[in-house]
């Protein structure tokens, strides 16, 4: 009697301060041993219920108990088992399994469910399944309800339909069959199995329904692309049981499906919104590509998590608004709440890429190694992609020597990197020491491969790779076809470009009907490119490159009515020439200039500094030297150059606008900027500046004296 009082005492104590759930499972613990713990008990259970533990903490825990004989409480084994697996869900389950295994109490229900939800925690769940069977032949071990709960779990994230089938046999074998809880993890795994004939006959059977039960059978039928029934069960629901969940299901189904119109119809009839409801709307808004509408819902949001934050960083990048997907990440930093997890750090490091941010991406990748977010292999392939996009491919190449389990993911991103630096031979090295350790290409591994052999100009070794995919059960996929013929057209092997196009197993599309015509441009075939150029026009007809392509072709042969036909042609066709942009990065700062901007804050002073050099190239010796390349005022290949500036080129022949190109007001306005701090400028994207602007380049240089510089 006293021992029990002593315990209920020991219960309230816990409970007045530590009022979490932690205590009442602390509570209920010490009820079901029916004894008084021990001091070494008591500080035992105490040290597992700490956060943020260590597998090498746990280890010695586990020790402490061995060596205090505490192995024997059942209850402790069993915390440590749950501890050790979220600590690490790899060796942490690994050696739970090991304590388990030694543990001679295998009849305990709690126990045996205990250590099957680690597995299921740990995405082993074939193993959890196979524990389950072993249990059984060895006799003593009762399932109950948690354990068919857990179970049906497993085969539906694992899509183990059979086994699936033999779980729901043991349930009614058990007489489980009658629980809601169990039967509804029935009728959700039947859901996620696509199996919606025995989900609605396990529905039917239910003699009690919740709430979950509902929303279970919806989604199987959402899952399934049955948007209709869903609705018909949802509008046969009565309305005080539709909770936020049963409305976040039909939300998320419409999203799918892109009836934003018909979301937000049930999101503005939601008695109550939760995070989940916002967050669902501001992805579905993002993937429809109406970011602005997105942004709105999160601003108005009266809660965020990091699921919020990381929508809405993902969408501006999924949109290729990839500067205010950084100034998102930052705010993020800033607001000092949440700290990025794997999916903020994969969702924005394409942002990064894109804009050659590189002194936020050395930022990140510090980052993901101090809290060991790169053991996930989309995280260590989103960084080995950064670097090679921003043209660090020593980086990229130390960021994959870094990971410890590579994945066919990891070896694309550096054969990618590698080709897009025009590294052709390294990347086919790299794509041949993948496949002597063991990793099967697939389609992106072989895109990389034809990429790498177009920028490298290896006619040959493409033509080798790409008629071998069929031995790696791999079928080309019009992408592929695409490569070869861009590879083709570029070496001026035209007739065997042409004759792929025609026997392809695809119908040619806008991308490999303008690259034929490109090549055509470059080998100055005219004939071949009017074959083409028609139906490209029609696929494509405000692709400004064909038009451009085709009009430069007829200016070469002084074909000037044609000349003027394809003008219209590309009024009609509503086709305007993309416009040109360029980012330098200074401080950490990535700044972006747009041709033809006139309400940029600085353009004042990079018009400033180009009347300036104006002044200053009509003095320099440069010009006389280069003056002997100029013919009539074109350098080959380029087109017109503003050499007014040297009084080389009569001032109609100059765009009024020059002063006005992205590149002009790039290097303009990264050098005074420079010249205050002290600092280098880098180009942040674009991986080539053009010859007329690489030549203002050099004389900016030569302009400036103070300790600022450009790294071309």
């Amino acid at each position: 009697m006293a021992g029990l009082v002593g315990m209920r005492l020991l219960i309230v104590s816990k409970l007045q301060f530590f009022p979490d759930k932690a205590s009442l499972r602390y509570g209920h613990m010490l009820i079901r041993s029916n004894r008084q713990w021990s001091p070494r008990e008591r500080e035992c259970l105490s040290l597992l219920q700490l956060k943020g533990h260590h597998t090498a903490t746990l280890l010695q825990i586990h020790a402490f108990m061995l060596v205090n004989a505490l192995d024997a409480n059942l209850n402790l084994v069993t915390k440590l088992i749950t501890t050790l697996s979220a600590a690490d869900p790899h060796c942490g389950t690994r050696h739970a399994r090991r304590l388990f295994d030694q543990t001679p109490h295998k009849s305990d229900a709690f126990l045996c469910n205990t250590m099957m939800k680690s597995h299921l925690s740990s995405r082993q769940f074939s193993i959890a399944i196979w524990l389950y069977v072993h249990l059984r032949r060895e006799g003593g071990f009762v399932p109950d309800n948690y354990t068919f709960s857990t179970l049906a779990k497993c085969c539906s994230l694992n899509s183990l339909t059979r086994e699936g089938m033999e779980v729901h046999t043991h349930v009614i074998r058990y007489g489980f069959n009658s629980n809601l809880y169990v039967a509804t993890a029935l009728v959700d795994m039947y859901g996620k199995l696509g199996q919606m004939g025995f989900a609605r006959e396990v529905f039917d059977e239910m003699t009690e329904r919740g709430p979950v039960s509902w929303t279970a059978l919806m989604n199987g039928y959402i899952r399934g692309g049955d948007m209709d029934i869903a609705k018909a069960l949802f509008d046969g629901m009565i309305e005080i049981e539709k909770d936020a969940a049963t409305f976040n299901v039909m939300i998320d189904g419409y999203v799918k499906l892109g009836e934003m119109r018909s979301a937000k119809m049930l999101f503005d009839a939601m008695p109550e919104k939760n995070v989940v409801s916002w967050t669902t709307m501001i992805d579905g808004y993002c993937s429809s590509g109406d970011v602005d509408d997105a942004r709105c819902l999160f601003d108005m949001m009266p809660d965020r998590n990091l699921y919020s934050w990381n929508a809405m960083i993902g969408g501006y990048c999924q949109n290729k608004r990839s500067h205010e997907a950084l100034m998102m990440f930052e705010q993020l930093l800033a607001w000092k709440v949440f700290e990025p997890d794997d999916v903020t750090i994969v969702s924005v490091l394409p942002a990064i890429a894109d804009l050659g941010a590189l002194d936020l991406g050395n930022w990140v990748y510090k980052f993901v190694k101090k809290k060991k977010l790169d053991r996930s292999a989309n995280v260590s392939t989103a960084l080995v992609d950064m670097y090679g996009k921003c043209g660090e491919i020593e980086k990229a190449r130390r960021a994959f020597d870094e990971v410890e389990a590579r994945e066919t993911c990891t070896w694309n991103a550096l054969i990618n990197g590698l080709a897009l630096n025009g590294c052709a031979k390294e990347a086919l090295e790299v794509f041949m020491e993948m496949k002597r350790k063991g990793f099967y290409p697939d389609d992106i591994t072989m895109l990389s491969v034809l990429s790498a052999c177009n920028h490298g100009g290896l006619v040959e070794e493409g033509k080798r790779w790409f008629s071998k995919m069929a031995e790696f059960r791999l079928t080309p996929k019009i992408e592929h076809y695409g490569c070869l013929i861009d590879l083709l057209g570029r070496a001026g092997h035209l007739e065997e470009a042409e004759r792929l196009i025609e026997s392809m197993p695809y119908e040619a599309n806008g991308i490999i009907l303008s690259s034929f015509i490109f090549a055509c441009g470059y080998a100055k075939d005219i004939t071949k490119a009017e074959k083409v150029v028609t139906k490209a026009i029609t696929m494509e007809p405000s692709n400004e490159g064909n038009y451009i392509m085709l009009r430069n072709l007829y200016a070469s042969e002084r074909r000037w009515r044609d000349v003027e036909r394809i003008k219209r042609l590309m009024l009609s066709g509503g086709a305007k020439k993309e416009v040109g942009c360029s980012a330098i990065e200074i401080n950490s700062r990535v700044m972006e200039f747009v041709a033809g901007d006139t309400k940029h804050p600085h353009l004042e002073v990079t018009h400033l500094v180009l009347d300036q050099l104006q002044m200053h190239m009509k003095r320099m010796l440069f010009v006389e030297v280069m003056k002997q390349k100029i013919n009539q005022g074109f350098i080959a290949g380029i087109g017109a150059i503003p050499y007014t500036m040297a009084g080389y080129m009569p001032q109609e022949q100059l765009s009024e606008n020059w002063k006005d190109w992205s590149d002009w007001m790039f290097l303009s306005w990264g050098v005074p900027l420079c010249e205050r701090h002290g600092k280098s400028t880098r180009r942040a994207t674009g991986a080539v500046l053009c010859r007329k602007v690489s030549l203002f380049a050099r004389l900016l240089k030569s302009y400036t004296t103070t300790g600022g510089r450009i790294s071309l």
